[in-house]
């Protein structure tokens, strides 16, 4: 097994991971992302957010793809996970808690005060998986989100 952050050769893997992750899902009508977008985001100048992969001994089975958020409460950085996918056929060989792994160090590496993702409600597996690894659910917030209408509304009335 072997973790790497992501180059840009692999945009095309990364492309397919996310389709692949949208269609477990139940959301691959959601994904309008292009290659060259992927490119940029991941590879551009200053990139924003980053990707690692993980490997069997012979493909990329994974990944998780990451920024950083900030905590005004401890002063500190922290990472956001915003998706951790294994390949259905790699499951249960440990690849999803060695990339998790390897984020948890990331953080201890620089300072970083929290690793910190959200779950869908029916995902009971990796829920599960989560709190075995001793994640704890942070019911007490809620996420919100602005997008399409409701987000060019909000802008325009400024």
């Amino acid at each position: 097994m072997k973790i790497r952050r992501a180059s840009p050769p692999d945009v095309e893997v990364i492309h397919e991971l996310i389709r692949d992750l949208a269609i477990y899902e139940r959301a691959e009508g959601e994904v309008d992302v292009s290659l060259d977008e992927i490119a940029q985001s991941f590879f551009g100048a200053e990139p924003r957010v980053f990707c690692d992969l993980v490997e069997d001994d012979t493909s990329v089975v994974g990944f998780a793809v990451w920024f950083l958020n900030y905590s005004t409460w401890t002063g500190h950085y922290g990472i956001y996970l915003e998706d951790l996918y294994v390949r259905p056929e790699s499951r249960g060989r440990g690849f999803g808690k060695a990339l998790l792994a390897a984020l948890a160090q990331e953080c201890v590496n620089n300072g970083y005060t929290r690793l910190q993702w959200s779950a869908l409600n029916w995902n009971t597996p990796s829920i599960d998986f989560y709190t075995a690894l001793g994640a704890e659910a942070m019911s007490e917030w809620t996420l919100y989100r602005l997008s399409g209408g409701p987000l060019e509304q909000l802008a325009a009335s400024r």
